[in-house]
């Protein structure tokens, strides 16, 4: 008689969906001092937020901060974004199509930006890479990587195919997203 032979499987990963993702942190497995987010259904931990970093995120808010009061856009600071079951980044900062909600119901969507800000420091390399790939595939209109050690920002529009078509780095001059020329930014105060 023919024996059955069995094919050793490689191991594979489980992916977490947000669903089981939000249901550890009512647990407790997972706390508000967990600095993590949810990138193709695994836990990622960030890196800290330090001083530098910090003081981007204030000078934007405080810069976006007219456009919200006139209901232009709302501003969403150090928020999740809801991609899909398996994504949900972390992001420093987020200019939002304005909802009578607030977004009570649920976490915006890549349809809601306007424009993404990541400021990196650290993460650099993952901003640029593994982060910046979702936020194209998702089709996230205008994402800006605020560049601390080499003081630049850098502006990826158009998203096509994965990836941004149009990317720029700027060290000066004003800046406005595309969505919203309105409110711009003079690059060289934002850095200083």
């Amino acid at each position: 008689m023919g024996e059955i032979l069995e094919r050793p499987q490689a191991p594979s990963r489980h992916r977490l969906d947000v669903d089981a993702y939000y249901k550890m942190a009512e647990a407790g497995i997972l706390t508000r001092a967990d600095r993590v987010e949810l990138i193709d259904g695994e836990i990622i931990d960030l890196t800290s937020i330090g001083s530098p970093h910090a003081a981007i995120a204030r000078r934007l808010n405080r810069l976006f901060a007219p456009a919200a009061a006139d209901g232009i856009v709302l501003v969403s600071q150090l928020n999740p974004l809801r991609l899909d079951a398996y994504n949900e980044p972390e992001t420093d900062l987020m200019l939002l199509r304005p909802r009578a909600d607030d977004y009570l119901a649920s976490h915006p969507s890549a349809a809601e930006v306007l424009l993404l800000v990541e400021i990196s420091d650290s993460s650099l390399a993952y901003d640029r890479g593994r982060k910046l790939a979702l936020y194209a595939q998702f089709g996230v209109p205008e994402v800006w990587i605020v560049d601390l050690a080499g003081s630049a920002v850098e502006v990826c529009r158009q998203p096509q195919d994965g990836a941004y078509s149009s990317m720029e780095r700027r060290t000066s001059g004003m800046l406005a997203p595309a969505l919203l020329p309105c409110v711009a930014v003079d690059v060289a105060a934002l850095l200083a």
